[in-house]
């Protein structure tokens, strides 16, 4: 166990946990895209909790495409900031925002049913999960460490040499 944490340190934990939360926003944001069918109109028009007419609004025929494109856009921005650890502090503030719209449409209330959820939830939801570690990778951005941010900082380096 003690050769464990002389290799394998907090920042390789949050790499990893930053990699696997960029790819799942990523594909997210690829598989929509790329569907012809998708909308997030059904999603939107069966939120519930406090916030339900602010979500609601958001189906209205002139605003429907651009609520979807932005859906999309932020997926794909926080998965390739994410992924490719660059921008990652603006790429997790992005995903905050993003996740707590999807947990605020569909709070996991115990007062309230569980309409488009995937399992039984009691406030705490995978979405305030993925939230949560966002918060983390906030805190400890690991680009300079293992990602783009890494290559570009070595390159300014050399240019100025």
């Amino acid at each position: 166990m003690s050769e464990i944490k002389k290799t394998w340190s907090i920042k390789d934990s949050v790499v990893v946990l930053r990699i696997l939360i960029g790819w799942h926003f990523l594909y997210e944001g690829i598989i929509k895209l790329y569907d012809p069918e998708w909308t997030s109109f059904g999603y939107l028009a069966s939120a519930q909790g406090p916030l339900e007419d602010f979500f609601l609004a958001m189906t209205n025929d002139g605003i429907i495409d651009w609520t979807n494109g932005l859906n999309i856009a932020a997926l794909i921005i926080v998965g390739l900031t994410l992924t490719l650890g660059v921008f990652e502090k603006i790429g997790a503030i992005i995903g905050i925002g993003l996740l707590a719209m999807y947990y605020l449409a569909h709070p996991a209330f115990p007062w309230l049913d569980q309409i488009r959820a995937e399992g039984n939830y009691w406030f705490v939801n995978k979405n305030l999960i993925e939230l949560a570690a966002l918060l983390v990778i906030y805190q400890l951005p690991t680009g300079d460490y293992f990602g783009l941010n890494r290559i570009i900082k070595k390159n300014k380096k050399d240019i100025k040499n």
